[in-house]
């Protein structure tokens, strides 16, 4: 079967095209490095062609309101007409658990501006809500510098490795089309402060975490349970001990 993953050399896509070559599919691993550009729309025709399955894991390059919008719509329309053009039977994309909370934030209109299209395309599709992934939270914490010490919203977070992740857009692409949501989240949940605190100290940042309800995440303020499910998603099996053990010995 072929499948198309777009955004295929990113790191939840590098992860996904492995699992499905490795399990003796046909898979283009779609880049802008490979010339196949789906915001412009250079060669996304010619690759997505003869495709059954088409997989969107690309994410933007720059989170300013207008570029990050400019990115998902464009993108989006380009994927779902070549989708169409092909046959393709599944369109897939990788999205976040809180979207539809976290609307005051330019990222996640955009990213619900993508949920829109494709739940209107007319395809077949699955999209996968994600909780943030382990590998954000040096990002997480340097996004909220202030002064000496790093401070967080007063939010509970669940993260997911990468490795979770690529595991179940995997198997989604080998599966029928749900035309709805699948929720995936890390196998534990923890106060965002204790989390990032627990993190730097095992990076060997001395740097003091606090949480407040004022500091915003990504432009938007959260309640106590905007990032996490409010279902029963679908668990991760890697937590952050066995996360950290692998980043680490990977280093």
């Amino acid at each position: 079967m072929k499948i198309v993953i777009n955004g295929g050399t990113g790191l939840i896509g590098s992860k996904t095209v492995a699992r499905l070559r490795d399990s003796g599919h046909d898979v283009v691993a779609a880049s802008p490095q490979g010339g196949v550009n789906s915001v412009t729309g250079e060669g996304v025709t010619e690759a997505v062609k003869g495709a059954q399955v088409v997989v969107d894991l690309s994410n933007s390059p720059s989170f300013e309101d207008a570029a990050v919008l400019d990115f998902f719509r464009r993108s989006t329309v380009n994927l779902i007409a070549a989708a169409k053009a092909s046959g393709a039977k599944h369109y897939i994309a990788l999205s976040v658990v809180g979207t539809e909370r976290l609307q005051a934030s330019g990222y996640f209109r955009a990213k619900m501006v993508q949920e829109e299209l494709i739940r209107n395309s007319g395809l077949a599709y699955t999209i996968v809500h994600a909780t943030q992934f382990f590998e954000f939270l040096g990002a997480i914490a340097n996004s909220s510098k202030a002064d000496e010490k790093v401070v967080v919203p007063a939010a509970l977070i669940q993260p997911i490795a990468s490795d979770d992740v690529a595991e179940v857009m995997a198997e989604v692409a080998l599966q029928p089309p749900r035309n709805g949501i699948l929720e995936i989240a890390g196998p534990e949940r923890f106060r965002m402060r204790d989390l990032i605190a627990r993190y730097l100290t095992a990076t060997g940042d001395s740097r003091i975490v606090e949480a407040s309800t004022e500091v915003p995440y990504f432009g938007a303020k959260l309640e106590e349970g905007t990032l996490v499910s409010n279902g029963t998603p679908r668990l991760g099996k890697i937590d952050f001990l066995q996360w950290f053990g692998s980043r680490a010995k990977a280093a």
